[in-house]
């Protein structure tokens, strides 16, 4: 059915790279390692992993790449929801700078990853922008760029709102942040790319096959499919936003979140020379801020945000986001949508990206919203400690986040959330210095 909203209910990055099915092959009686889910984690782990010798099978139920990893807005942020000093409160200064001076190690390893390895996914290191409501908040954000350049050497600096513009056509702001670390690129490309040189490396990799349990413990799986069975020596969960039944312990930690974005018919070069002048990527200080972009080919605008429904596809939230945009830009304000689409994000309770094991099995997972950055990198680390490389670990190789009380796989308690979040964001508006 299409959305009455837009012209195409398929996400925009389809129209260039859809997720295919592969061609059907036996599953293996055995594996040194099995992965669930063939994301941009479980591609990244099984890339590491089979180039390091290992016999390893990647499963998914659906195509692989067809949930997240090519419905994402493709902007490399690598977001840690929580501040600095909520981090050195939870987990001392030691682990809070270290998960910071991560995320820069992360960014690299993906620029440097596409370059390496000459993946055509029109990344481009742009810069972005972020933008704040009020006075307050802007001293806030200028600090942090200071603290950003000066403690790990990334280039950040202040924006005041008389310089907005040279960034954002927008005077929705009062003035932000930029950050040069940060860019963009065509995330179903990316996706398509990993795969081709994961299988390249001699993966294997199965596309509509279900794990529907998982059996024993290190050194000896059972791993029962819609395929079969096969044994392993490891296992490696990377389901993240899309995790079901056959992972019950992680279901109930993370909480797969709605996040739906549109994209604009085509725009002349004249308007997008003036609403986004540096074509940077674009990201919001609220509880429940937009995230936009240009296309890649700089010709459309698409932006995103939290989608408060479970099921199905209503208009609503598409109207909602159309609004927000003209909101921004009100030049827009008679602008057509050619897409809309959805997909699922995790969150959980601590908010970290994180590696971790549980009854012999190992997680790479809960990227909160930011896996084009954190997938990459966390599966590729997933994979060292699964190698045994003590030398590769990783800050956010943790314990499990807890468990969400009263959950069980139906996230019902987030449209009344994401509604909260909407009025604290309206009253924090009302209460700015603008």
């Amino acid at each position: 059915m299409t959305t009455p909203a837009a012209a195409r209910n398929t996400p925009y990055w389809w129209e260039d790279a859809p997720p295919r099915p592969l061609p059907e092959r036996a599953l293996p009686k055995s594996a040194d390692v099995v992965i669930v889910g063939a994301g941009y984690a479980g591609l990244s782990a099984a890339l590491t992993l089979a180039r390091a010798g290992r016999a390893v099978t990647v499963l998914d139920r659906m195509n692989p790449g067809e949930g997240a990893s090519s419905r994402n807005g493709g902007i490399t942020s690598g977001n840690i929801r929580l501040g600095f000093d909520q981090l050195r409160r939870r987990y001392g200064e030691e682990r809070a700078l270290a998960i910071e001076a991560e995320g820069k190690t992360a960014r690299e390893f993906l620029r440097d990853m596409i370059r390496a390895e000459g993946l055509d996914c029109d990344f481009q290191q742009t810069g972005r922008f972020y933008g704040v409501i009020g006075a307050r908040e802007y001293e806030a954000a200028a600090r942090s760029a200071e603290n950003l350049h000066r403690k790990l050497g990334i280039e950040s600096f202040a924006v005041p709102h008389a310089e907005q513009r040279r960034y954002v056509g927008t005077d929705y702001y009062r003035g932000g942040s930029v950050r040069m670390d940060i860019g963009g690129l065509h995330p179903a490309k990316f996706h398509a790319e990993i795969l081709r040189i994961t299988l390249a490396a001699g993966a294997s990799v199965h596309s509509g096959i279900a794990v529907t349990g998982i059996e024993g413990d290190k050194g000896r799986f059972r791993v029962v499919t819609s395929g079969g069975e096969l044994a392993a020596r490891q296992v490696l969960v990377c389901t993240n936003g899309y995790t079901d039944g056959a992972a019950p312990y992680l279901r109930r930690r993370l909480v797969p979140v709605r996040s739906r974005m549109i994209a604009t018919e085509p725009l002349t070069p004249e308007v997008m020379d003036r609403l986004m002048p540096r074509r940077m990527m674009v990201g919001e200080g609220k509880v429940l801020g937009y995230y936009y972009r240009p296309s890649p080919d700089g010709r459309s605008i698409l932006l995103g945000g939290r989608d408060a429904t479970q099921s199905g596809d209503s208009a609503h939230p598409t109207i909602m986001l159309r609004q927000g945009l003209i909101e921004l830009f009100p030049e827009l304000e008679g602008v057509t949508l050619s897409h809309s689409w959805f997909g699922n994000v995790a969150m959980h309770q601590d908010m970290i990206p994180r590696i971790f094991e549980h009854k012999g099995l190992t997680y790479a997972t809960g990227f909160c919203g930011s896996g084009v950055v954190w997938a990459p990198w966390i599966g590729n680390r997933a994979a060292l400690k699964l190698l045994g490389d003590d030398a590769a670990r990783s800050a956010f190789d943790m314990r499990p986040p807890p468990f969400v009380p009263l959950y069980a796989g139906k996230p019902w308690f987030m449209p009344p959330l994401i509604q909260a979040y909407r009025l604290q964001d309206r009253i924090a508006l009302a209460r700015a210095q603008r």
